[in-house]
């Protein structure tokens, strides 16, 4: 049995207006996370950040990630970036599809079909688990200010500089994926929000980080590293609500899949 992991973050985005600050410490948090409790060898985690995390460099290492896959194997995949919507082009939403932004997102953004045409290859038997700490990651696989928190700011990039024509804007809700269900998926979904909402970048303790993955990375440790995805999801929820965070993390995939133990 493999365990592989592949992560992304991105802060140094070309234009200054879409500069965040907590994802790059969201994919080293999640890369520490795995190799000092769950026992995923360093030299087997691939962390890419800022403009080293183009679209191809993310698309070639995705990849190489599931390119060895085979039964048994534990694998994840995380990003923390902007995320946006842009036009649906292939009729499987009903206005939109979600995307992922890379540092090269004004020209190249990784829509939710690249993704599910991945990891609809992963061979059975392989335990997957992708976490999406970006805007709009709910069905991502198919900067208000806050009381007491000196910054927070929604992880989204306005469509203009993620591949949508001009003049475009979003009209509506996406329909989650409803010709993908979650009976179908290879791979377990933990995002940040719903299709429809924002995940923030903030302030936290004195450390940036995404919203989602600060309080995930705490509750894991809460629970001594022993816990279900569902049960993990459950518990981030209601901190990032006592938290006052507007956004509510979904973890989509096989029933069987969320009743795991957390990266085993």
């Amino acid at each position: 049995m493999a365990k592989r992991a592949f992560f992304v973050g991105v802060n140094e985005y070309p234009a200054a207006v879409d500069r965040l600050k907590g994802c790059v410490n969201d994919a080293m948090g999640w890369s520490e996370l795995l190799t000092d409790h769950f026992d995923f060898p360093r030299s087997s985690i691939k962390v890419i950040t800022d403009a080293d995390a183009t679209k191809s460099a993310v698309i070639a290492a995705l990849k190489r990630l599931l390119a060895r896959a085979r039964s048994g194997d534990v694998l994840v995949f995380g990003n923390s970036s902007h995320g946006s919507q842009v036009p649906d082009a292939d009729g499987d939403e009903k206005l939109m599809d979600e995307v992922l932004c890379p540092y090269d997102a004004d020209d190249n953004v990784i829509s939710d079909d690249e993704l599910r045409e991945l990891f609809s290859a992963i061979p059975a038997g392989v335990r997957f688990t992708a976490i999406l700490d970006n805007c709009h990651s709910g069905s991502g696989t198919r900067a208000a200010p806050g009381a007491g928190t000196p910054y927070r700011r929604a992880r989204y990039m306005e469509p203009r500089h993620a591949g949508a024509p001009a003049g475009w804007s979003p009209r509506g809700k996406s329909r989650g994926g409803a010709k993908y269900p979650e009976s179908q998926m290879r791979e377990l979904l933990l995002a940040g929000c719903r299709s429809d909402e924002s995940s923030y970048d903030a302030d936290l303790e004195g450390k940036f980080h995404g919203a989602m993955t600060f309080y995930a990375l705490r509750v894991i440790e809460a629970a001594n590293y022993r816990l279900t995805y569902g049960d993990l999801t459950r518990r981030v929820k209601r901190r990032l609500t006592a938290a006052e965070f507007d956004q509510h993390p979904r973890l989509e995939g096989k029933d069987a899949n969320k009743g795991r133990q957390i990266f085993t």
